[in-house]
Parts: C-alpha cells; structure tokens; sequence
C-alpha cells in the first residue's frame, strides 16, 4: 500500500500565513495565546508589527480583528475550535459576520481526532454552530495541501472566512496542482454506482480507504470531498444521489449540526435516497489516541465501508 507523507493542517495554516505576509501587506495576523499550537508563529517571528497575541481573551480577539477589518486590514485570527465558536460566538456573529467584515478565523482541533486533549478540546459542535450562523464561507481540508489552498483563498475572498483545521498529523494525499475551488465538490474516485461516499475533513482519506475495500468486494462506490461546507455543492450532491440512490456523510464532528445534515437537508428537499451518517452519533468524545477514538465511536474505515453495505440493503428494499 502506497505510503504518504503525515502533516498536521494547522501546520500548512501556519506556512500559509508567512507565505501571505510576504505577498499582502494588509494582512494582520491575531491568536489567542496558541501561536505555537496553531503555528501562526512563524507569522510573529517573521513579521512581528503585524502580530498579536491577545492572550486567553477570545471574546476580545474577535473584537480587535472587526476593528482592524473596518480600517481596511484583512485579518486572520487562531485559536482552537471549540474557543472561537463557543466562547466567542456572539462576537463572530455580532461584530464579524453581521457586517461582513474581512476576518478569516483559523480553527484547530477540530473533532475527537484531537486525541489526548480531551472532550474539552475537542470540537464536536463548530460546523453545526458556524453553519446557523448566516454569511461565512466553511473550509474543512482534508490535508496540509488542502489546508494551505484553502489559507491562500481566504484571504482573496472578501468576507468572513471559517477554516478549520485538525490537531494530529493526516496523510497528505492531495497534488499541489489539484484544485481546490470554493463551493465545488471534488470527485476523487468513480468506480460505479452501488453509493455515494460524502466526507469531508480528516474522513475523506478514510472514505477513500472504504471505496477500496468495498472495491475488493465487487461494491462499486463513488467518493465525493465537500471542502467547503458553505457554500455547499448543492448540484453534485444530488447528481450524485441520482446515479447511485444512496449516500453515506462521513465526518469528524456531531452527526447533529455538521456536513451530515447539510447533505441530509440538501437531499431531503431535492432528491430523498437512503443515508447513513458517520460520525459521533450525539454524544462526547473522551481523552485517547486519536486513530483509537475513531474506532471506538465507529468512524473509523470499517465503519465507513459498513455503512456502505447498509444503505445499499436499505436502497435495494426502496422502490423507485
């Protein structure tokens, strides 16, 4: 089996952001007392009069970077997930994307993949809160190619900008000349029209490892990337569902809130077929290795392929 280099997204975040410092002068980097964590960093070290750290005052960063956003600077603030959708949602909501100001927010730890750091750490809920809150763009990369794409983007895009980014390193699967562009799904294998294998994040390479096994097993299925969550790809998902009748929502984060009823809520209302969700089914995640995690709350590979077999059974007793 083919061996891929392992790399964190944040880290790619961070080699981004000097990347950007260098070409954009306007650009402003904040963190919430996690530059090392988040690599933003090397963007301090390098430019430190466009730098702050605003310490563990959340609320505030976000307060600081509307601001700066209304004198003409494009900002990116970082901090871990579960901080800046919940300690600071009213800011982002209020101050940021009401207005629809240029601030980009740099998410880690995205999902129960975060591992040793615990429940605490853990975002579960991010996409579900960010998704109800109307007028910022979603990026959720699968690997550190993706994740530096997706950095570039944002700061060409006017307007609030979600990225959110993994704590452990994922493989790195992706081409630097595969394109990532806003809004469109990327089909990453065609091999038949038993179902359709929807992922989005750290989950897209195991969704490919699924479409391999079940290959094996004369199960032809089709891997769909959702990179961007908002806007969502509205026009290849219920192609997508059209051709094969089922659909299976691989994601680390609640199966309440996230990609998975956003594919269910798209589907529902243009083309109903059978789905599964994969992902942490309405509960809490606990400290643990993070590949370990995956397998206890059945996100795993196998558990992908599994829900493969089962939405077909379920698409093979639906009359069309």
């Amino acid at each position: 089996m083919r061996q891929f280099e392992q790399k964190a997204t944040w880290v790619a975040y961070g080699e981004a952001l000097v990347e950007l410092g260098h070409q954009r002068k306007d650009l402003v980097v904040l963190d919430a007392d996690v530059a090392k964590s988040i690599s933003s960093n090397k963007f301090h070290k390098e430019f430190p009069e466009r730098a702050f750290n605003v310490g563990v005052a959340e609320q505030n960063m976000m307060g600081i970077a509307a601001g700066l956003a209304t004198t003409g600077k494009t900002v990116f603030v970082s901090t871990y997930a579960v901080f800046a959708t919940m300690r600071a949602c009213e800011q982002i909501r209020t101050f940021i994307a009401n207005p629809g100001l240029n601030v980009k927010i740099g998410a880690s730890h995205g999902g129960i993949h975060t591992g040793e750091d615990g429940v605490t750490h853990q975002a579960i809920e991010d996409l579900g809160i960010i998704r109800s809150i109307p007028g910022i763009t979603i990026f959720s990369p699968s690997d550190a190619v993706f994740a530096a794409k997706c950095t570039h983007l944002a700061a060409e895009m006017e307007g609030p900008v979600y990225i959110r980014l993994t704590r452990n390193p994922v493989p790195v699967f992706h081409s630097i000349n595969d394109d990532f562009i806003v809004g469109k799904a990327v089909e990453l294998v065609d091999y038949g029209t038993d179902v359709t294998i929807v992922a989005t994040g750290i989950m897209v390479f195991k969704a490919l490892e699924a479409a391999g096994r079940l290959k094996k097993k004369g199960v032809c299925s089709k891997v769909l990337e959702v990179h961007t969550i908002r806007p969502l790809d509205r026009e290849t998902l219920v192609a997508a569902a059209r051709e094969t009748g089922a659909v299976v929502i691989a994601e680390d984060h609640n199966i309440n809130g996230g990609l998975g009823s956003a594919v269910a809520e798209v589907l529902g209302e243009e083309y109903p077929v059978p789905i599964e969700r994969v992902g942490l089914r309405d509960t809490y995640g606990e400290s643990g290795e993070g590949e370990t995690l995956l397998t206890a709350y059945r996100m795993n590979t196998e558990h992908i392929e599994e829900a493969c077999l089962k939405v077909i059974r379920k698409k093979d007793k639906k009359s069309y």
